[in-house]
């Protein structure tokens, strides 16, 4: 079942926002990153069409965070943008693309990392576990919401940014970075 992305967010978004334009420039250049992996690695068998759709979904939920700095004045805390996600997504029927925003923070979090840290998410495993999971979770990582919005960060800001969730965290990043990085 292929969907259109554009779609799905105008269902939760009113176009030609601050917060639209943020969500969307930030999940194009997610989604042409991830697809550029998934051309340079025909041998993970990713599919494309799910890799396109699941990169522009995986922040969805942003909307009901508080983070005034990229317009979004919900009340969740931002750590809480990916289950949210997901439970709109589950909403519509999109189970499949409900994982991509509940395993996409960080480079994935553990049972373990979230306990450590006390994060206010469902207290479960939320790591990425298929090939197009973890090609959008690495892919994310290269761009930011709060700063030029196509500039990808380098491979040192990347890694900087999930190591703020651990060990296991920039562990995961880095296996990632030797499976997908160009």
């Amino acid at each position: 079942m292929t969907i259109n992305p554009i779609d799905v967010i105008s269902q939760f978004y009113e176009k030609d926002t601050d917060l639209w334009h943020i969500l969307i420039e930030h999940s194009e250049a997610v989604a042409e990153l991830a697809l550029k992996i998934v051309d340079a690695h025909p041998e993970l068998n990713a599919d494309r069409q799910f890799v396109y759709e699941g990169a522009m979904l995986h922040d969805i939920g942003i909307i009901k965070t508080d983070a005034p700095g990229i317009h979004c004045h919900g009340t969740s805390q931002y750590i809480c943008h990916g289950t949210l996600g997901a439970e709109m997504l589950r909403s519509l029927g999109l189970d499949k693309h409900a994982l991509v925003c509940e395993r996409h923070t960080g480079a994935g979090l553990s049972l373990k990392d979230i306990e450590n840290q006390n994060l206010p998410i469902p207290h479960k495993d939320l790591l990425p576990v298929s090939v197009e999971e973890q090609i959008i979770c690495y892919a994310d990582k290269y761009f930011s919401k709060s700063r030029d919005l196509r500039t990808p960060k380098t491979f040192e800001h990347a890694l900087k940014s999930v190591s703020k969730f651990g060990e296991e965290s920039e562990r995961r990043f880095l296996s990632m970075h030797s499976r997908f990085g160009l």
